[in-house]
């Protein structure tokens, strides 16, 4: 029992962590966008429940408007920004740094600089034995198994992810063929910023949300990608895998400082050992 509890924190960072990498990948491995403002996405779906909360509105509410808002936002941003830059790396990191900023030094003017507490909807507990967890907590985990496995589906097995796999492989080919790769490459970045969004609001009762809130699993999340492997779908789930278990699992026997270090020195070797990551060979 007394290691129990470390693997669920664990699960749970770790399929959050999954989550977020999951719309880095999309974005990433389409259109070649480091996004630096997905942890800040992340971010304003959590203050999304803030202001939800403050108007009284009820938890779901939140939930549902926080992927609409965030999805705006990076349909707005894509048109005004993204769109210039693509398939641009270098480019795409120092637009999206600076437009982190901005969305960063935007919610100071707004909220202030101060935490902000998001009351849990569901404070019951699940009890077996002599172990107990929060209810939401489970809750929350199902919903990202029930996101992610519903994002390998799109991906995986329609149409729209065949096409987004034809551009992802050979984007030139794609559009002598017909498929709309402006449209694609649109459609695939407003999916990447809304799991970012719903995210951020799935996790604000559990965490506290503030202004830097996003880099702490931004920088995770990229780790997730290196380690992974940056081709197929399924190197996030290998890269989260192993970045947020051993962050989650090393902070129960070191300092969280420590851990850090260690996940980052894990990540270095891997990054070295393999430059494509673990599954970065695959198709």
């Amino acid at each position: 029992m007394d290691l129990l509890l470390p693997l669920i924190d664990a699960l749970s960072y770790i399929l959050i962590l999954v989550l977020i990498a999951l719309g880095l990948m999309i974005v990433f491995g389409m259109m070649g966008v480091i996004n630096m403002a997905h942890g800040e996405l992340f971010m304003i779906g959590a203050y999304v429940m803030v202001v939800c909360q403050s108007a009284g509105l009820p938890f779901l509410v939140g939930l549902l408007l926080a992927p609409l808002i965030v999805g705006l936002l990076g349909l707005l941003i894509e048109m005004l920004l993204i769109r210039h830059i693509y398939l641009r790396p270098l480019d795409t990191i120092l637009a999206t740094w600076g437009l982190s900023i901005a969305l960063k030094q935007g919610i100071v003017l707004i909220f202030g600089p101060e935490s902000q507490s998001i009351a849990s909807p569901i404070n019951e507990m699940i009890t077996i034995g002599d172990f107990s967890y929060p209810l939401y907590r489970t809750l929350v985990m199902l919903a990202a198994i029930l996101l992610i496995g519903g994002t390998f589906w799109l991906f995986l097995k329609t149409d729209f992810g065949l096409q987004a796999r034809a551009v992802i492989a050979r984007p030139d080919t794609a559009a002598t063929l017909g498929i709309n790769t402006r449209q694609l490459y649109r459609s695939s970045f407003v999916i990447g910023t809304a799991l970012a969004g719903l995210a951020g609001a799935l996790v604000a009762p559990t965490i506290s949300v503030d202004p830097q809130m996003g880099l702490g699993y931004l920088i995770p999340g990229f780790l997730s990608i290196l380690v992974g492997g940056a081709g197929p779908l399924a190197g996030v789930l290998v890269g989260g895998s192993a970045v947020g278990g051993a962050n989650s699992l090393l902070t129960v026997w070191i300092s969280p400082v420590a851990a850090q270090i260690a996940v980052f020195i894990m990540a270095i070797l891997v990054i070295r050992l393999r430059p494509e990551g673990i599954l970065g060979g695959r198709k």
